[in-house]
């Protein structure tokens, strides 16, 4: 039987978004278009493979035997056609979608756009939400390059590489009445505090270290961006507990304090996950490399 690969990726792309409408739209093809592949890999499948419901479409018993061999069929195909292809960064046209957490976005992507106005000019970034739910930055289906963040249990699909490590520090207000240059622990619990809720796994991280500690904080507010912490603590008597290399850049506002946290909150690692897919492809390979060397050198205070 002759089998039509171009209908593939639309298989993986609607196994990933359970919607016409989101899958067309990720693949960059029309509605119709996708629901007239889909109709062809009915034919050519043998199965319905997606059922209709309430709140999107879900995947025949068939379609999820059927899902992990497609997803590794054309990861071994892509390998093979991609590692034969020689790369130029400096010739490069490419658009590239990646999906950093607000860490990531504010600590590390700047010098990487800088990096890459450099050496590959003609690369252009896409940033995509990072979330919960990995699906969602289409890292997982491989329509997204690459993801930033912190992974835990990922699946099998990723691969995951380890670009660094931070701590953590506190900022308060520089004429804060109640805290000189050293920040107790009765004066850290005393204190209310701003929360910063995103990225999930880094929120989870921290208060275990507060528990592992012994450490008590109320939450006066919690926030959903790095980027609103200094200016809310800039105008109360607030604390909040941060990132060191966030830190680093907020110790150039001279409204702010930073101050080492009162007991020792351990480390958290930053990584990057990428379908395997693109283990061969030598774009991609250039791509990480440039963001391990950028992220050791901002580790590092270079």
């Amino acid at each position: 039987m002759r089998y039509d690969l171009n209908l593939l990726p639309v298989f993986l792309a609607l196994m990933e978004e359970r919607s016409v409408t989101r899958a067309a739209a990720r693949l960059g093809i029309t509605q119709p278009a996708l629901s007239n592949a889909l109709t062809r890999l009915r034919t050519m499948l043998m199965d319905p493979l997606f059922i209709r419901e309430r709140y999107g479409m879900h995947p025949t018993p068939k379609a999820q035997e059927l899902a992990p061999v497609i997803a590794a069929a054309l990861a071994a195909l892509d390998g093979v056609i991609l590692g034969q292809q020689a790369f130029d960064p400096a010739k490069a046209d490419l658009l590239l979608t990646i999906a950093p957490n607000s860490y990531v976005e504010f600590v590390l992507v700047p010098a990487i756009v800088a990096r890459l106005r450099e050496r590959a000019p003609g690369i252009r970034l896409r940033l995509t939400p990072y979330g919960s739910d990995l699906a969602e930055t289409g890292v997982i289906s491989g329509s997204t390059a690459m993801a930033l963040g912190r992974f835990v249990d990922p699946p099998d699909n990723l691969v995951v590489q380890h670009l660094m490590d931070d701590g953590l520090a506190c900022i308060v207000r520089a004429g804060h009445p109640q805290v000189g240059e050293v920040l107790s622990k009765a004066q850290y619990e005393q204190l209310r505090h701003v929360n910063m809720l995103p990225p999930g796994r880094l929120r989870v991280g921290l208060f275990q270290a507060l528990e592992r500690q012994g450490l008590k904080r109320e939450v006066a507010v919690s926030v959903t961006h790095f980027l609103a912490i200094p200016e809310m603590v800039a105008v109360t008597d607030y604390c909040a507990t941060l990132p060191r290399l966030i830190c680093r850049h907020l110790a150039h506002d001279a409204r702010l304090k930073v101050l080492p946290p009162p007991v020792d909150l351990g480390t958290f690692p930053v990584q990057m996950a990428w379908h395997v897919r693109y283990r061969d492809d030598p774009a991609h390979r250039w791509l990480r490399s440039l963001f391990d060397e950028v992220a050791k050198e901002v580790s590092a205070g270079a």
